[in-house]
């Protein structure tokens, strides 16, 4: 059962080592495109590909719009030689035990389901807070919150990528999106992943705000503290080139102060309206 990765990138500096890092070891290929990075994601990404040769395939791939950002993906789909690939954007990162549990199932359910969903950990404010659960919205079979679709099996008839940026997926030959077919082929694997979505990721903030739609995702708010011992991905602890960013970058006092004022007011609307899923 061959497994491969798609990551696709656009001003990523801040965590893209770290993502990429936490899975190489456990799929065959990872397809690493950039699409039209200015921050220093294509050096970092040069480096992977050297350090991975026979794991990696790095390709420039220059995305402008939300429109093709559509047909990049499809792209990928389509240069993809797998039985199973795995969704990883470069503001993800996986603990090891829940990456091996994700590929031990595709390995041995495999040729039984068709999707797999896993349950995201969505920092907010800095790498040592996040989200409540309360602002979750993606909603896979009985299941609402933070979830996520990151791994599907590439024989599905018709399979193929949908929709624009902030509302795109992937869709069966009869425009069904993969999450809406049969349940019983949707596997929920109780694991999660550091989704740093919401966290600065270019390598400036000038940087982050060149990408498409980016700008909706830099919340004030201040999310609910880790505890101290909290068992944070192994990646994080791993050796790494010097110019690779830390990832323990504390909040700002700005940040924090306009987060003070602004998070009560975001938990009461998202208590009172039931916004839309994307953005």
């Amino acid at each position: 059962m061959k497994i491969w990765a798609h990551t696709l990138v656009k001003n990523e500096a801040r965590r893209l080592w770290y993502s990429v890092s936490s899975v190489i070891n456990h799929v065959d290929k990872l397809l690493l495109w950039d699409a039209g990075s200015t921050d220093g994601s294509i050096e970092i990404e040069k480096e992977l590909a050297k350090k991975y040769p026979d794991k990696i395939i790095f390709k420039s791939r220059l995305q402008k719009t939300a429109e093709e950002f559509t047909g990049v993906r499809q792209e990928m789909l389509d240069e993809t030689e797998s039985d199973w690939f795995l969704m990883l954007d470069a503001d993800e990162i996986w603990f090891e035990d829940s990456i091996k549990k994700v590929i031990g199932t595709i390995k041995n359910e495999g040729e039984s389901i068709e999707s797999v969903v896993v349950q995201t950990i969505n920092l907010v404010g800095d790498i040592f807070h996040f989200q409540e659960e309360a602002a979750g919205r993606y909603k896979f079979g009985d299941k609402v919150g933070h979830y996520n679709l990151r791994a599907i099996k590439r024989n599905i008839p018709g399979l193929h990528s949908k929709g624009a940026h902030g509302v795109w997926g992937w869709a069966d030959g009869d425009g069904k999106m993969i999450q809406d077919r049969d349940s019983d082929k949707l596997k929920f694997v109780d694991v999660p992943y550091l989704h740093a979505t919401f966290l600065p990721r270019g390598g400036e903030r000038s940087n982050d705000l060149e990408v498409i739609k980016r700008a909706k995702k830099l919340k004030y708010e201040i999310g609910k503290p880790f505890p101290l011992d909290y068992y944070y991905p192994e990646v994080f602890f791993e050796n790494k080139p010097d110019f690779i960013s830390s990832p323990w970058e504390a909040m700002s006092g700005y940040f924090e102060t306009r987060a003070f004022f602004e998070t009560p007011l975001r938990k009461i609307k998202r208590r009172l309206w039931k916004g839309q899923v994307g953005y």
